[in-house]
């Protein structure tokens, strides 16, 4: 029996397992998938036992995504400029691991608004932390010519900014309200909006009509930021869909089936997230 599971600390929260059991049930697949609470400090020591324990891999949450890293044989490009990792799994002997956050927002972006890329000349990122570097590095590799990295504290945008020179910019958040009539695409990578947290205050009125509006938050699964850009006709997309996306790689190098994203997988998490 194939094992894989998900490793964070905490780790009760993540839904991965909702996401992969689905998956090993729909294709009649002899496995499971778990979680493993794992300490910060002893992520090296779990993976470089990962075939002792049964497992043909992991995924890794925070906040163990850096120090997946310095364990690993085999990284892909993506991890290694972003220098996180979240898909782990064994090669033979060798620990082999890859980034696919990345490739999970642009194949959310490109299953709901297929157009983008062609829509899409300057897109504006808001946050400076790991998931704004990972979806400005995913931006500029599909060819956006410009991205501007909007954070409160200028400094981190700047500081994200720099890996790309003259391909992404930094502005401060007070200073949004004037760039957002040259958005093609506006992303949410805060945790503004969130469940619990406070919701993102923008002049939405200021957007082209044709901007697309996306948010990686999915709890709630509509944040007050896609409803009211929903409401003004704007093109959205919503966080749940990367998550889904971000998960189809570990299940095929686990499992040996490249699994779909479909809509009974989608209202599956959706009906969780909404204790329903």
């Amino acid at each position: 029996m194939t094992k894989a599971c998900v490793i964070g600390w905490p780790v009760e929260h993540a839904r991965s397992p909702i996401i992969h059991n689905h998956w090993i049930k729909t294709y009649g697949i002899t496995g499971s998938y778990g979680r493993e609470l794992i300490e910060p400090g002893k992520v090296g020591s779990f993976l470089k036992n990962l075939r002792d324990l049964g497992y043909a891999g992991c995924n890794i949450t925070v906040p163990h995504k850096e120090e997946a890293l310095a364990a690993l044989d085999d990284i892909d490009p993506t991890a290694a400029a972003l220098g996180a990792v979240n898909t782990v799994w064994l090669d033979q002997d060798r620990l082999c691991g890859m980034n696919t956050d990345v490739p999970g927002f642009l194949a959310n972006l490109d299953e709901t608004v297929p157009e983008w890329t062609r829509r899409t000349t300057h897109a504006v990122v808001l946050g400076a932390g790991g998931a704004a570097r990972g979806i400005v590095y995913g931006l500029v590799n599909s060819g956006v010519e410009t991205v501007t990295v909007v954070n409160r504290s200028l400094d981190r945008a700047e500081a994200v900014a720099a890996i790309y020179p003259g391909r992404a910019r930094a502005l401060a958040m007070a200073d949004v309200g004037g760039l957002l009539p040259r958005a093609d695409l506006l992303i949410n990578t805060t945790s503004l909006g969130m469940k619990g947290q406070p919701a993102l205050d923008l002049p939405l009125d200021r957007l082209k009509p044709d901007a697309i509006v996306a948010d990686i938050v999915y709890v709630p699964l509509k944040t007050s930021l896609l409803v009211e850009a929903e409401a003004r006709g704007h093109a959205i997309v919503g966080g749940l869909g990367m998550l889904l996306h971000q998960a189809v790689p570990g299940f095929e190098h686990w499992f040996g089936v490249k699994p779909e994203v479909t809509r009974d997988l989608y209202d599956l998490v959706a009906a969780d997230i909404e204790g329903r």
